[in-house]
């Protein structure tokens, strides 16, 4: 029963994106709310479109399915059973559309094809009603096809629709024709000025994250810097106070006094230069979870997307990553593991997320956080006006929530969702 078993995974997919995308789109609306009430423009792009955007579309076939219940369609079995394959070809090709690896994939574009034919063969056999699968099989192309070919294959389709709707129910059937243009090329046209948004978008963040990495590097170049002559004052100091000990005892006291007084200066500098770069690197700690999940047979998935953090907040968000990856190698028996962050506002969220099925005896409330690691962190991020919750996931695995509220200057709050369980 191994394709009851993929269809299975396939819903369970699918819900899990569904979620997803229900909680991007609350979070999306929170802040435009609250960029309308600052009267700034919202910097969240909201949710990325998802297969689900086209689903509504299949009312297009409402009535098909009204003839085939009224009988008025001859031969009501192959009727049914075309549209059944129709509308799961559909569904298949426009969620794979959304993901650009799956979307150019030679299976997308056979399952694309087969709808083709499909729906030619509905369109030819039974016409009147069934000719509307033409632009439903526009939507599917203009999302699987985004590229130079697109006109191409737009006008094709559309000289393909005309054809046939002439055929089947002369001039009057022209709209379909009309219909399925636009329905190619608008859909096509949004999703890609959308996919083209985001990842302008990402690039920028990128090349922020980029600058701060290359000024911290600068930073610690200025620091190596002003160490080396620092000590090498004392040893030289240190190496005169050595020899004038035993010869001069006032003179040798003078010396270390020097440096004293060099330490001092020194200590007082580095504390100063050091303020808000001596925390650990997140994507270090990042970096380090993917090469320890992938060494443990975990598949890792690491999402990242909002402003670059202040350096402090990223030290409490490295230290939750590194906690929460060790649970997961260690007690979660998982074979793939989720780690995202994402910025919105005034709050950053990390999730780390497993879909182990060990033991784990945290609960789930926001007191009930189990382990000393945990537990230390939890207390961190109270100390800094945050919490961090810890739990069983409904869909299985575990889940682990912190908040953290930050400076203005930082990316805002930050909030940990799942992490694996602790003994």
């Amino acid at each position: 029963m191994t394709w009851m078993r993929g269809i299975r995974c396939r819903i369970r997919a699918w819900r899990v994106a569904r979620a997803r995308w229900r909680a991007d789109m609350a979070e999306f609306k929170v802040a435009q709310k609250e960029a309308r009430r600052k009267g700034e423009r919202p910097e969240h792009p909201g949710p990325p479109p998802t297969g689900f955007s086209l689903l509504p579309w299949l009312l297009m076939g409402l009535g098909s399915f009204s003839n085939l219940l009224q009988g008025k369609t001859p031969n009501p079995w192959i009727g049914g059973l075309g549209l059944l394959i129709f509308n799961s070809l559909y569904i298949n090709v426009v969620f794979r559309s959304f993901v650009k690896e799956k979307r150019e994939t030679v299976s997308t574009r056979v399952a694309l094809v087969v709808m083709g034919l499909v729906t030619c063969g509905l369109a030819l056999g039974y016409g009147g009603s069934w000719l509307y699968f033409f632009p439903l099989l526009g939507l599917a192309t203009g999302a699987c096809l985004r590229g130079p070919r697109l006109g191409q294959v737009g006008l094709a389709l559309t000289a393909l629709a005309a054809a046939v709707s002439i055929y089947r129910a002369g001039w009057d059937a022209i709209n379909v024709a009309y219909g399925t243009f636009l329905s190619t090329m608008v859909t096509a046209a949004i999703l890609s000025l959308s996919e083209a948004v985001r990842e302008l978008r990402a690039a920028r963040e990128e090349l922020a994250r980029r600058a701060v990495e290359k000024e911290r590097m600068r930073f610690s170049r200025d620091l190596h810097d002003l160490l080396g002559h620092t000590l090498s004052v004392i040893v030289v100091k240190s190496e005169a106070a050595r020899r004038l000990a035993p010869r001069d005892m006032e003179a040798a006291l003078g010396q270390i006094t020097d440096i004293e007084a060099v330490g001092r200066q020194a200590l007082t500098e580095i504390r100063e230069a050091v303020t808000g770069y001596r925390e650990g690197s997140l994507a270090t700690e990042l970096d380090r979870a993917r090469s320890v999940l992938t060494a443990a047979d975990i598949d890792p998935v690491v999402r990242q997307s909002g402003p670059p953090l202040t350096p402090q907040t990223e030290a409490l968000l490295g230290w939750v990553v590194r906690e929460a990856v060790t649970n997961v190698v260690r007690h979660s028996g998982a074979a793939r593991c989720e780690i995202t962050l994402d910025g919105v506002l005034d709050r950053a969220r990390l999730t780390v997320a497993d879909d182990g099925t060990g033991n784990s005896t945290v609960s789930g409330s926001a007191e009930g956080i189990g382990g000393t690691g945990l537990k230390g962190l939890t207390e961190r991020l109270a100390a800094a006006g945050g919490s961090l919750r810890a739990g069983p996931s409904p869909r299985g695995g575990f889940t682990v929530t912190a908040e953290l509220p930050v400076e203005a200057t930082d990316l805002t709050s930050f909030v940990v969702a799942t992490a694996p369980r602790e003994p």
